[in-house]
């Protein structure tokens, strides 16, 4: 018998894999054979609306190349995304999403010895990420229970988590799990105070779902900010989950230093055209994103009138606190064919997060829970 944990990096041998929920290939199928209910897959954050037309019709476009490697530049992706954020090339990194991005920055600029920061309830990844990287990972206090952002960043908490050691500090805006935010002002003042040698990466997945008149994307203090890094997705808002794109912007310096452990090929074609083409169809993401913001209200009020409290969220979730009946009502949930995710693995077990679904399928979870609630 070959030891494979004895072989392994320390850093590895303390991971636990990445968590991604139910087994939904399953649950779909188990549904689809007892052909009584529809699986409502309300846990992973994906559009209910779908990807553009626009996209699905480059992707049938590009299947005529697929026997060739994608574009390892990924060059026509790069100009579309330059022009639309108007920034030159050289600042953007793409990613087979942005979990890639994120790992990799910790690749680069943090390993045995050194310190990654970052809130306590912020996006797994960020503390996998400084694990298998070799170094420590410091998670700063969020903000208390009874606060209008409990669960979320705090900034002053973060500032001080920083210490000589620390090479990277993680934070979303807005949060996952979470759905908290914090205000552009808040966070140019952060910034104002981390030193130049601390990275500052700002994961922006969520981005395109806000609508609170304080907040502010961090690509307006890029150019300020040399140490600063943002990465968003294409698999949020324009709905190409299934895809895998995503990018990077930040110095130039940056961006040559990470191509270095760029894998070749890393984001495919159908990916590359897909995304260009979804990144033009500005009326299509701006239907989805109304969509999601009349739903989310509604969502939000039909659970607070059966006396739940929901998270404020500038997201395309809510995170609800159910107390300790959560894990049974999750499951009366599965059982009745709604999918939520379960938040034990991020230390808050007593709440269930909620992808906002269409009209019907927010209706259906609303029924579905009074059945289980009763």
């Amino acid at each position: 018998m070959v030891d494979f944990e004895c072989l392994a990096r320390p850093g590895v041998r303390e991971l636990r894999a990445y968590d991604p929920g139910h087994d939904l290939v399953s649950l779909r199928r188990r549904f689809a054979q007892t052909a009584q209910t529809q699986l409502v897959e309300l846990g992973s954050n994906e559009n209910p609306y779908g990807a553009s037309p626009r996209a699905r019709d480059a992707i049938v476009d590009a299947l005529a190349g697929i026997h060739l490697y994608p574009d390892p530049l990924g060059g026509d992706l790069k100009r579309a995304l330059a022009t639309f954020h108007g920034i030159e090339t050289s600042r953007l990194l793409l990613g087979n999403g942005s979990h890639e991005l994120l790992m990799q920055l910790a690749q680069v600029f943090a390993g045995p010895g050194d310190e990654v920061v970052a809130s306590r309830f912020g996006f797994a990844v960020y503390a996998l990420a400084a694990q298998a990287a070799g170094a420590s990972f410091r998670p700063a206090p969020a903000l208390p229970r009874g606060h209008a952002m409990q669960h979320g960043h705090d900034l002053a908490e973060l500032g001080a988590a920083i210490g000589p050691r620390t090479k990277l500090v993680y934070l979303a805006n807005p949060n996952n799990p979470t759905g908290t935010w914090f205000a552009a002002n808040a966070f140019a003042a952060f910034m104002a105070s981390v030193p130049t040698n601390v990275i500052v990466v700002v994961d922006e997945a969520y981005a395109e779902f806000v609508t609170a008149p304080d907040y502010a994307s961090a690509l307006l203090l890029v150019e300020r900010y040399p140490n600063l890094v943002v990465t968003r997705t294409f698999s949020k808002a324009y709905a190409l989950a299934g895809l895998r794109v995503g990018f990077a912007i930040a110095d130039p310096g940056l961006i040559t230093l990470m191509e270095r452990v760029r894998e070749s090929f890393n984001v495919n074609a159908l990916g590359l055209a897909a995304a260009e083409a979804a990144l033009g169809d500005g009326a299509h993401l701006q239907a989805s994103i109304a969509g999601n913001a009349a739903q989310r209200e509604a969502l939000s009020n039909g659970l607070r009138e059966r006396g739940l409290h929901v998270s404020p969220s500038q997201t395309n979730f809510l995170l609800v606190a159910f107390g300790e009946r959560a894990a049974q009502v999750e499951a009366g949930l599965v059982s009745r064919g709604v999918v939520l995710r379960p938040m034990g693995g991020y230390g808050l077990g007593e709440y269930l997060r909620i992808t906002v679904g269409t009209a019907p399928e927010n209706e259906r979870l609303l029924a579905t829970l009074d059945e289980v609630l009763a």
